[in-house]
């Protein structure tokens, strides 16, 4: 069983129960990468062109992405790793937790960079209306899963493990991530900010495993339990979905106040229940919103992981080989790359 407290006989690896937890790891690790390896001083040129609501725009997210991979390493430790008795669940959700830390990191780094309110940008997301609405959503699931009541070798207990999943991985990763991506993403369409939109593509990479993890843990967990399987249950999965996505829609308010060039709330919050609805049919529910993708230009822009400047030319689509030894592979592909 995946869900419950691991036992000592839980510590051995082999024989592999969910290979599909092994895979994901050893992906994870290839895809390993650190921030610094990109130079923003292109991208700080940008920003001094830039109008003040496109500054408020990413100054916005700023606020929000910084603490928000916190909050989700947070939840991980605390609401997650405990609760699974699968060693290679937990070999997983440890590269995950180094790659939300690493996420953070990244995020500071460009604080730092660009010429920010630094304490304002650090306050923001505790005084914003919409983004203290987004964070006590989480922190309510989180919450749950640190009481003493809890136990989830009941079924109420796998209940809330599932809903404090699908808080954390399935609307706040892959729904409000992924509508922060497509904001940044759409600068660089503009061939504005490309450097961070590069960041971001690696960062994207990264969720796009974390939301596959979740995907099939929750599948599993729900194929182990068929006490899960009710239609009142069900139906309080896909509110939660649907109050993460009002959340959203008035978080993006904020945002874009004013809208900026070739994008405003309304095309942001109809890219959000369309990314809503894809979750939605991935847990094998109805769409609910029934909305066209008018970021069709997001399925090219995140399968490019490739960062160019004008400087010069590095190529960021390589992997890590996690079974190499004796060598540090990640800078000979570099190097390859850039024979090329």
């Amino acid at each position: 069983m995946l869900i419950g407290k691991a036992a000592p006989e839980d510590t051995t690896l082999h024989p592999i129960k969910y290979k599909w937890a092994y895979d994901l790891y050893n992906q994870a690790v290839r895809n390993t990468w650190f921030p610094h390896e990109i130079t923003l001083k292109e991208d700080l040129d940008d920003w001094r062109k830039m109008t003040e609501d496109e500054r408020h725009a990413v100054e916005f997210l700023m606020a929000f992405f910084n603490p928000a991979e916190l909050i989700v390493n947070r939840s991980i430790a605390l609401g997650i790793y405990p609760y699974l008795k699968s060693p290679e669940c937990h070999l997983y959700l440890a590269k995950q937790m180094w790659e939300e830390a690493n996420h953070c990191v990244a995020f500071e780094y460009v604080l730092e960079t660009f010429p920010f309110d630094r304490e304002k940008v650090f306050g923001l997301h505790l005084t914003v209306p919409s983004m203290k609405a987004k964070e006590d959503y989480i922190n309510k699931y989180m919450r749950r899963m640190t009481e003493m009541s809890l136990d989830v070798g009941t079924t109420d207990g796998k209940k809330d493990f599932i809903r404090n999943l699908v808080a954390t991985n399935i609307v706040m990763e892959g729904i409000w991530f992924y509508s922060g991506f497509m904001v940044v993403l759409s600068f660089r369409q503009r061939k504005v900010l490309r450097n961070f939109g590069s960041m971001i593509n690696w960062v994207l990479r990264d969720e796009s495993l974390h939301l596959k993890f979740g995907m099939n843990l929750i599948q599993n967990i729900l194929e182990e339990n068929s006490d899960l399987l009710t239609e009142d249950f069900a139906d309080d999965i896909r509110n939660i979905i649907i109050e993460g996505v009002d959340l959203e829609v008035e978080y993006n308010k904020g945002l874009f106040p004013n809208g900026i060039l070739g994008l405003n709330a309304d095309y942001v919050n109809q890219y959000v229940k369309y990314v809503a609805d894809r979750r939605l049919e991935e847990l094998g529910f109805p769409k609910h919103y029934n909305v066209t993708n008018p970021a069709k230009w997001m399925s090219t822009a995140t399968d490019v992981y490739e960062l160019v400047n004008f400087f010069e030319a590095q190529n960021t689509s390589y992997e890590v080989d996690s079974h190499a030894h004796g060598k540090d592979t990640k800078k000979e592909v570099k190097k390859e790359a850039a024979a090329e």
